[in-house]
């Protein structure tokens, strides 16, 4: 059997490696943290969190709940440990981000078919099968690399390097600016201002919720447009993922963009009113210990001071401390539809896979799940076989469609969504059963390509470590 390459320890990475090793193949793991630090991560740990630390819906038949369904059932390691690492988030499964992260790093330590070294990778040695997974922040040696192996211009990311070539985008680059979100002690909350809730009584109540008024709605919104940006000039030229607008920008285009988005209060009544306020700023618990909040949606790219000043006139956080501003940061990808086949290879480099964000999925959950694929399909590279696509029916298939599938032209990051799946043969107009029966559908399937992927045995996985 051949020895695996895997660039990159973060989500996508981690979990390929994982995978690899269940398949009994030794893997390289390469991660140029410490070594070389990123202007997002604040730790050498793997997997590391950087934007929330929510994994999304766990509500039965959601879309993020199939995808995460198919990861536990294909023996995901990252998954266990964020349930192993989970805090309260209502219906939505989040994590103590630090506790995720040592855990996941001690896993990948103690595994003896992984080989750690922290290093940069600047070139990619012919013919090894190499995963790379290295994320929104890839460093830029890597890809001119990358640039190389696809022959076509660099993925985005010279705009870390020359900050002026991020406003005049090139034909075929794609990039975009990512953004994490402030995080706020939660014994400088004024909890007399605040109420405990989530939406529309979904799950336990988690979340803090700081209701406003119009009046302090206004006083908000309008200090909010008033501040000002670490960048004050061409904004409008930034190219942002939808998913993930700051606050900031998604204020400028209109005075009530805020209530329908981040601030939205539909389901969120005050138990001490009996009304729902005319805006809300939700908190999300950070840890374990319930020592930190982290603002949900409120990522922006505004001077820490202006932060703090802006976001001290929400009731509640009068006299907040914050332990991290919200930030922005560059996120590289790659465009998959004209470089990847459906089983995450390249089309050129069949050696050579992708994983996580530089593939061209939005989100941890979906960066896992291809970090997962990824190191099923370089295990079976590795013993001499072929990798088999996941039927196109389940959410993993589904996922790598779109990310394949897509107009190049107008390729962008995607979330997984109903909108990804294929619609049903029969028309079903109420949207629960036809979920659940999508959901029911994709889970069949999926049983079917786990069984053709058990041709190679799999020794029983290591214990997470407590």
């Amino acid at each position: 059997m051949g020895r695996v390459h895997v660039i990159g320890a973060g989500l996508a990475g981690s979990e390929a490696a994982w995978q690899c090793t269940r398949r009994g193949i030794p893997v390289d793991l390469f991660e140029m943290r410490p070594v070389r630090t990123t202007p997002a991560h604040q730790t050498a740990d793997f997997a590391e969190l950087v934007c929330s630390n929510s994994l999304k819906s766990d509500s039965e038949n959601t879309a993020p709940w199939l995808l995460k369904e198919e990861m536990r059932q294909a023996g995901s390691l990252l998954l266990e440990i964020a349930r192993a690492t989970s805090v309260p988030a209502g219906h939505a499964l989040a994590v103590d981000r630090a506790e995720f992260s040592r855990k996941v790093t001690e896993a990948i330590a103690r595994e003896p078919l992984i080989t750690v070294r922290r290093e940069e990778v600047a070139q990619i040695e012919d013919g090894q099968i190499t995963v790379i997974a290295t994320g929104p922040l890839t460093s830029d040696a890597l890809s001119t690399e990358i640039q190389r192996l696809s022959s076509s211009p660099t993925p985005h990311g010279d705009s870390a390097s020359d900050p002026s070539r991020a406003r005049v985008p090139a034909p075929h680059n794609l990039y975009f600016y990512d953004s994490i979100s402030p995080i706020v002690e939660s014994d400088s909350i004024d909890m007399a201002r605040v109420y405990m809730a989530a939406r529309y009584d979904k799950g336990s109540a988690d979340y803090i919720n700081c209701p406003m008024s119009k009046e302090e709605y206004d006083a908000f919104y309008d200090a909010l447009l008033a501040a000002q940006s670490v960048e004050e000039t061409d904004w409008e030229k930034l190219n942002y993922f939808e998913g993930c607008l700051p606050i900031e920008e998604i204020a400028r285009r209109g005075r009530d963009t805020l209530r329908f988005g981040p601030m939205k209060p539909v389901g969120l009544k005050d138990p001490r009113t009996g009304k729902m306020p005319y805006a809300v700023v939700q908190l999300r618990q950070e840890n374990l210990r319930a020592d930190s909040y982290n603002l949900v949606g409120f990522q922006n790219h505004l001077k820490f001071g202006e932060q703090g000043r802006v976001l001290r006139l929400i009731p509640g956080l009068e006299n907040a401390r914050f332990l991290r501003y919200g930030q922005i940061h560059r996120n590289t990808y790659i465009n998959a539809p004209t470089l990847l086949t459906a089983t995450l290879q390249m089309k050129q480099h069949p050696r050579i896979l992708f994983a996580g964000q530089i593939c061209g999925v939005e989100g941890y959950v979906e960066s896992i799940a291809t970090g997962l694929m990824a190191g099923v399909h370089a295990a079976a590279l590795a013993a001499g076989g072929e990798p088999v696509p996941p039927p196109r029916a389940t959410a993993f298939g589904s996922l790598i469609h779109y990310i394949t599938q897509a107009d190049p032209k107008n390729f962008q990051p995607a979330n997984i969504t109903f909108d990804l799946l294929p619609a049903l043969a029969t028309r079903i107009r109420d949207r629960k059963e036809r979920h659940r029966l999508q959901c029911d559908l994709a889970l069949r399937e999926f049983g079917t390509w786990l069984s053709q992927l058990r041709d190679i045995p799999i020794p029983p996985p290591a214990e997470v470590p407590a």
